[in-house]
Order: C-alpha cells, then sequence, then structure tokens
C-alpha cells in the first residue's frame, strides 16, 4: 500500500492528536474489540481494520514513534522497525497486545484464552480382590459452582453489570515495580473484578457476588484392574468451573488399596507365607492355600526346606495395560513345636539316633566349608609384632 494511501492514525483509533496514553489505550481495545475476525466471521473489511488498529497503535503507544509520526507523518517511520499488519496472523497480533486487551474476549486460539478451573482431589480404599477384578465407585464431594441464581455474574436479578472502577473495563491494572520503579511497570490482574472488568451493580443475595457457591456433587466411576495403590482416576470436567464459566477442572480420584490378611503385593504377583508343620516338611503333605478367587490344592514335596518358595501360576493380579496376570508365590515357614508330649520327645529321641547328618547334603556341605575355612586360618601367618 502507498505511503499516501495510509489513514490517519488519530482518526483510525478516533482520539485528538494530544490524547494521553490512557485514552489511546482505551480507543485501541474498543478498536480491536468491535472489529476483531471472530466478531466478523467472513468480513474481510473487519479485519483489514482490525489489523490498521493495531499499527496505528503500535505507533501512538509508542513515544519514539509517535515523535516521528508527529512531526514527519508516515514517512518519518520508514527506518523505525515497523511490523507489517497486513501480512500477520490476529492470533499473533492479540499476544502481542495482550495486556492492553486483558487477554482478549474471544474462543479458540486467537481469542482470550478461556480459564480452566481448578482441579479436585478425593480419595477411595478398595479391597485387594477389587484390585484383581476391577470395581465401581460413587463418590458425593462438594465443590465451589456457577450460582444458578445469577447464572454466575454475581449480580442481583434485574440488575446489571457496571464497568469496574479499579481498572477502566480492561480487566487488568499496572502497578510501578520495585526501588522506585527500577524495575518498569507491572500488568496483573484486577483484584476488585477478577480480570473480568466488571462489577455487579448489586450483588446477587445468593452467592454474596461470588457467582460461584458450594454444591454437592456425585459421581460414579470405574476403577480398572490392576491399579496400583496411590494412581488416581481422572474425571474429566468434574472439577470447579473457571472464571468465564467454560472450563472446568478434573477431578483426581487416588486409590488406596487396603491390606490384606494373606498377601503381600509385588507388582502382578503376590506373596502368600505358608506355615507347615515340620513332619509335613520333612515327609511331604498337600495343603490347602488360600487364593484371591477361593482356595487351592498346593503339593508339598518331602524335603521341603524353609523359606522354599512355589509358584501357583495365573493366581495374581492383571497388568493394568495388557490385562496379564502374575502369579501367587507361596513361601513355606516350618514351624518346630515349642512343646512336645512325652511320646514326642521319645519318638523324636529315636529318629535322632537313626540320623546320619554326614548324608544331608546342606549339612555336609556346610561341615565341609567349616572345616576348610578352619584350616586356612591356621596355615595363615601370624603377623610380626
Amino acid at each position: 500500500m502507498p505511503v499516501a494511501a495510509k489513514r490517519d492514525y488519530y482518526e483510525i483509533l478516533g482520539v485528538s492528536r494530544d490524547a494521553s496514553e490512557d485514552e489511546i489505550k482505551r480507543a485501541y481495545r474498543k478498536a480491536a474489540l468491535k472489529w476483531h475476525p471472530d466478531r466478523n466471521k467472513g468480513n474481510a473489511e473487519a479485519e483489514a481494520k482490525f489489523k490498521e488498529s493495531a499499527e496505528a497503535y503500535e505507533v501512538l503507544s509508542d513515544s519514539d514513534k509517535r515523535r516521528r509520526y508527529d512531526q514527519f507523518g508516515h514517512a518519518g517511520l520508514d527506518a523505525a522497525g515497523m511490523h507489517d499488519f497486513s501480512h500477520m496472523d490476529v492470533g499473533d497480533i492479540f499476544g502481542m497486545f495482550e495486556e492492553i486487551l486483558g487477554g482478549g474476549i474471544f474462543g479458540g486460539g486467537r481469542g482470550r484464552r478461556r480459564s480452566r478451573g481448578y482441579d479436585l482431589e478425593a480419595n477411595v480404599e478398595i479391597s485387594l480382590k477389587e484390585t484383581a477384578e476391577g470395581t465401581e465407585r460413587t463418590l458425593e464431594f462438594q465443590r465451589n459452582d456457577v450460582c444458578d441464581a445469577c447464572n454466575g455474574s454475581g449480580a442481583e436479578t434485574g440488575t446489571k453489570m457496571i464497568t469496574c472502577s479499579t481498572c477502566g473495563g480492561y480487566g487488568q491494572v499496572e502497578r510501578t515495580g520495585g526501588l522506585g520503579g527500577l524495575f518498569g511497570r507491572v500488568v496483573q490482574v484486577c483484584p476488585h473484578c477478577h480480570g473480568r472488568g466488571s462489577i455487579p451493580q448489586t450483588n446477587c443475595r445468593t452467592c454474596r457476588g461470588k457467582g460461584r457457591r458450594p454444591v454437592s456433587r456425585t459421581v460414579a466411576f470405574k476403577i480398572p484392574a490392576g491399579i496400583e495403590a496411590g494412581q488416581a482416576i481422572r474425571i474429566r470436567g468434574e472439577g470447579e468451573p473457571g472464571e468465564d464459566a467454560m472450563l472446568r477442572g478434573d477431578l483426581h480420584v487416588y486409590v488406596q488399596i487396603k491390606q490384606h490378611p494373606f498377601f503381600e503385593r509385588h507388582g502382578r504377583d503376590l506373596l502368600c507365607k505358608l506355615p507347615i508343620s515340620f513332619t509335613q516338611a520333612a515327609l511331604g503333605a498337600s495343603v490347602d492355600v488360600p487364593t484371591l478367587s477361593g482356595k487351592a490344592e498346593a503339593k508339598i514335596p518331602p524335603g521341603t526346606q524353609f523359606g522354599q518358595i512355589f509358584r501357583l501360576s495365573g493366581q495374581g493380579l492383571p497388568d493394568l495395560r495388557t490385562g496379564r496376570r502374575g502369579d501367587e508365590l507361596v513361601q513355606v515357614l516350618v514351624e518346630i513345636p515349642k512343646r512336645l508330649s512325652k511320646r514326642q520327645s521319645e519318638l523324636l529321641r529315636e529318629f535322632a539316633e537313626t540320623e546320619d547328618k554326614t548324608v544331608l547334603p546342606e549339612t555336609k556341605g556346610w561341615v565341609e566349608k567349616l572345616v576348610e575355612f578352619f584350616a586356612g586360618e591356621e596355615e595363615e601367618p601370624k603377623s610380626k609384632s
């Protein structure tokens, strides 16, 4: 576009040539909202005016560029490092001046970013059997929700919203940084209207102008088989609403698993400690072992040692992703009786007389190692004093 064809920047924003910085800001925000393409779908002229307004604001909001423009017109900006707004995306323009536009007011990727609400957390406890099979739960909780009396506006029915006097409708305020302004100006959300730019003329009696009130909520959800303790079920959209009441947060339900009287969890496997008598260990036996699905028969072979582990295939927990089940590990604990009857003592003494300790593999190996150990100590030379 030739320089001569450009409109006057003051005319574009509708302000006088001696307009203050705040007047220029308000004028640009008004023009940007009026000509934004989201409000003028398919209107190429509106998009052109939107970009034209951005160009005018870039010049008039910069003291050096404004001085050059006032003195030399458009020609004075040739070496001023101007943006080419005619070829810029609308979203990029909003990003440049977001602090002035208050984040914008439009949905999607080019306008105001919808504020996402807060996530909530809760806990639920399930049994180990429910962990193996999966289960369902119903949870009751409270959350701050949109007031149904004022639809979240905070205004009493029949009254209106008025411009916030603190931020002038921008939704943001500027304050001077620390050390006497050394760090410049800081833009922050208006503490009076919380970024909305407007406040109720009369506060809603139900929510007292907050636009939110606590409500009870009940949700049902599924807990998948194989879940680990401490993992969470995310229930989308069951958190609290954002400032614009559009995007809700999520509810995160953390799962705890009750301690089982028989089983210890080790990933997908379950460990069951099984006490047996020393005669069952020596002679072998068939015993009933608890499982999550009932009971199973386990064969204890003769000569079973303390701590020996037997595996029941497929009696563990399913993998959360694949569904493949682990095993149940049965660890044998051989119990020695603390009290013996006279007859039992006699029988054991008779057995002891027939016992040949040298043929027991564990005992034989241990004795051989002991002999080698002491022989080695005798051969070791004594240190000189």
